[in-house]
């Protein structure tokens, strides 16, 4: 293979009611504030099986799922990107925020 030619970058993308977000601001306490890709604003908190393997901060991208109640205001981290990754989103439009 070619020094140059780019290996293909598998990312994962948002399914069913999961949606595309970008971290504005962390909270302490589990609990991040989250501008999401349907223009709301919302409070993101991270699983407890999230919380001791990844750390998340300010201007990582993020899949949230809202929740079933009061779904405008809070929901749960599902996936965080890399920032490899989250280029890959913005380059082929799919992160626009």
């Amino acid at each position: 293979m070619e020094e140059n030619q780019e290996q293909p970058i598998r990312v994962r993308t948002p399914r069913g009611k999961e949606i595309l977000a970008i971290v504005e601001a962390t909270l302490g306490a589990n609990k991040l504030k989250i501008r999401c890709q349907d223009d709301k604003y919302r409070i993101g908190r991270i699983p407890g099986k999230m919380k001791k393997r990844i750390w998340i901060k300010e201007g990582d991208a993020v899949i949230i799922e809202p929740w079933d109640i009061q779904g405008d205001k809070f929901a749960n981290v599902i996936w965080k990107y890399t920032p490899a990754q989250s280029e890959w989103l913005r380059r082929k439009g799919i992160l626009v925020l």
